[in-house]
């Protein structure tokens, strides 16, 4: 049976990406979509009497797992919880499977974070060979991935597990149509002194697996300092983001639509009249140029450059994309891909891009050809969607989500107090939560349960994922009128 584009896309939702939601180059296709222009909310949060989160009004939360608990596989929930996606289980509605990163590094092989704990009691009975790597005296990388089950209705953590072990600095990553979480390493640990292997790979985990999954990497898909991912479900091809301050995007055709294993093209995006554009919008004294300012609403025709040797064993992939005439980012993290009123859209975040530098929010509009030899007809096409201009819009932020009433879930890495916000089409941006602990950590890893109902994310140390759910709708109406 032949599957629309749209129906494809709409399909997307299913598998735990929740859809959402100029000045052009001449010569180059635009799309009809009106500058955004970011404005903050007013509105406030309520203080939290037990001091871990304060929440817009009508919100409520509970917390589903903490770092250092005994999992049901008798290990220990690894800390550096970061990104993760949930996903449906056929014929329940009320229970979905989460697979969340732990951003852990060599130097927490022996800490107590580890699933194995300290003294890696935990490794006895578990097969050597899913343990992609370990530090030289034997004992495994602790990064890596955990499931839960989750229930839903009752909040409760019903089943969890350790899903990939022996990776290290598993950030971001995104999950895939065909119901796998690409898990992504932001290193690029060499074999030396505390690794035995190359990292720097994206790891794919099946989201109903009970067990490790294969530490199969994914090597086709480059060897960079990975952040985030986001699957085009129609096409098959997977965007990715780079967290250096001089990134580039990438995209990845796979051979074959769904088998990520049976390998690719990598290749990095490129404006089609610009080489080598600069898009951090820095001013000049931090190493931007001034004359390449792009503001909120322009739209660029692009192009796509094929890269080679991208195993990249000297680690300088970007710099090669670069010098073929690949556009940088400041540090390309966070992604979501999203149905929204234009079209398919991936959104991805810049973190330390903008004059202020307190980061950027771009879209790229897929080609109605994306990844065909027809694509140079129809290009497509990037837009800043939106840039932070102070504090009170965003700070910083690092991994984003799409909700299914249209906003784009944004989740902070900044100085100081750390928020989780939402930013509506048109540029409205108003608060969801702050982390009331005196610690304040990043919040890491948004994303919704497959009903949309339920907001899932991260405070990353000491590790605790949450679950946020309430009114939403009227949340989004309480902010207009706060404007």
């Amino acid at each position: 049976m032949h599957l629309s584009r749209r129906t494809l896309v709409r399909s997307a939702v299913s598998v735990a990406i929740a859809a959402p939601a100029l000045r052009a180059l001449a010569g180059c296709a635009t799309q009809n979509r009106p500058p955004v222009i970011a404005r903050a909310s007013a509105l406030a949060l309520v203080p939290d009497p037990a001091g871990l989160l304060d929440l817009a009004p009508g919100l409520r939360y509970s917390v589903l797992s903490r770092a250092g608990m005994r999992m049901s596989d008798g290990l220990l929930e690894p800390a550096a919880h970061d990104g993760m996606a949930a996903f449906p289980v056929e014929g329940d509605p009320d229970r979905c499977v989460i697979v969340r990163n732990h951003e852990l590094g060599a130097s927490d092989a022996h800490a107590a974070v580890s699933a194995f704990g300290a003294d890696g009691a935990g490794l006895r009975g578990v097969d050597p060979a899913l343990i992609y790597d370990r530090v030289p005296d034997g004992a495994p990388h602790s990064g890596g991935t955990t499931t839960l089950l989750v229930n839903t209705r009752t909040g409760v953590v019903e089943r969890s597990h350790l899903s990939l072990a022996g990776t290290m600095v598993n950030c971001a990553g995104g999950a895939t149509p065909w119901g796998s979480w690409l898990s992504c390493e932001e290193t690029q640990m060499t074999p030396g002194v505390t690794a035995g292997k190359s990292h720097g790979f994206v790891f794919e985990v099946p989201a109903m697996a009970k067990g490790l999954a294969a530490p199969n990497p994914l090597i086709d898909m480059g060897r960079f300092s990975h952040e985030a991912a986001a699957v085009d479900p129609s096409t098959g091809a997977v965007y990715l983001t780079e967290d250096t301050s001089d990134s580039l995007f990438y995209r990845f055709l796979p051979h074959a639509h769904g088998d990520m294993g049976r390998g690719g093209r990598l290749q990095a995006l490129a404006l089609l009249q610009q080489a080598g554009a600069d898009t951090r919008n820095w001013p000049a004294d931090k190493g931007g140029n001034p004359s390449q300012t792009i503001r909120p609403g322009e739209q660029f025709a692009v192009r796509w450059i094929d890269l080679d040797g991208v195993q990249s064993p000297d680690g300088d992939l970007r710099l090669r994309g670069r010098e073929r005439g690949a556009a940088i980012f400041a540090r390309g993290e966070g992604m979501a891909f999203a149905l929204d009123s234009s079209g398919p859209a991936v959104y991805f975040a810049s973190t330390s891009g903008g004059a202020a530098g307190l980061g950027q929010v771009w879209r790229y509009a897929p080609s109605a050809h994306e990844g065909t030899r027809r694509e140079a007809d129809t290009p497509g096409i990037l837009e800043l969607f939106v840039e932070s201009a102070g504090q009170e819009h965003f700070d910083h932020v690092d991994n984003i989500v799409a909700s299914t009433r249209g906003d784009l879930i944004l989740a902070e890495d900044g100085e100081g107090d750390q928020f989780v916000r939402a930013v509506t089409p048109d540029g409205l941006i108003y608060r969801i939560a702050r982390n009331a602990d005196p610690a304040k950590s990043e919040f890491c890893g948004p994303c919704f349960s497959p009903d949309g109902g339920t907001l899932f994310v991260n405070i990353q140390r000491p590790g605790i994922t949450i679950a946020i759910s309430g009114d939403w709708e009227s949340l989004r109406r309480d902010a207009r009128r706060a404007v």
